[in-house]
């Protein structure tokens, strides 16, 4: 793995583990937050550097090692100095892998024309969440920034089992990814027969979302009729 100089601008939960992380990959990191209170979040014995200041300084972002890094990650809890920092990082130092934490997903496309790729907090975790909610509601694992491309989950329903999974495939518009069987994840689906309890990941296009959802739509559950119902019937 090739080791990289990494800039962490925010050191919350979010920023602390991603330093931690990066270290532990053996890349150097330097850490950049207003509050050094922020700081204790980091191990005491934490080999990177420390900076106290702005994402956006520039004076600070050259003590960060800016001139040298490969990849720069803005996590502060503030849209606007995230997408501030990615934009100097981007354009001025010319870092070639950035990224910026936002809390409004509205703003996705924004950035995205801007050249800078964003991850929705607040929208993930919502869905994640209504995930474990709600079975069988909210397969949906990402989208991209495009809103073209989804990233889609859904255990294998009994009227695919024992063909062919190759078969789902739709071309340009549904490609069955990866196949979780008994806890292992496969990508060798070229020949797979689909097994009860099989769970798959599609990536699905816009124009095929609709054909997509109609063939993988689980029949509705026949109403439970109260044994009481039935004595009184006869």
């Amino acid at each position: 793995m090739v080791r990289v100089h990494i800039i962490v601008v925010g050191c919350g939960r979010v920023g602390s583990g991603l330093a931690v992380g990066l270290i532990d990959q053996g890349h150097t990191v330097a850490v950049i937050d207003r509050n050094a209170k922020a700081f204790r979040r980091l191990p005491p014995d934490w080999p990177g550097t420390l900076l106290v200041g702005s994402g956006f300084d520039r004076d600070t972002l050259d003590k960060a090692g800016a001139a040298k890094a490969e990849s720069l990650a803005a996590v502060t809890s503030g849209d606007n100095s995230n997408i501030l920092t990615a934009r100097i990082a981007r354009e001025t130092y010319e870092i070639p892998n950035v990224v910026a934490r936002i809390y409004d997903p509205r703003r996705a496309q924004i950035y995205l024309r801007l050249g800078i790729p964003t991850v929705a907090t607040v929208s993930w975790t919502i869905d994640q969440v209504r995930r474990r909610l709600v079975p069988g509601e909210g397969e949906v694992e990402w989208t991209d920034p495009t809103g073209t491309l989804t990233l889609v989950e859904r255990e294998l329903h009994e009227k695919f089992a024992g063909k062919h999974l190759a078969d789902l495939n739709v071309p340009g518009e549904v490609a069955l990814i990866s196949v979780t069987r008994a806890g292992v994840a496969r990508l060798d689906i070229d020949g797979l027969v689909g097994q009860d309890g099989d769970v798959l990941h599609f990536v699905v296009s816009d124009v095929g979302k609709a054909s997509f959802e109609e063939r993988f739509a689980t029949p509705e559950p026949a109403p439970r009729t109260d044994p009481a119902d039935e004595d009184g019937a006869r």
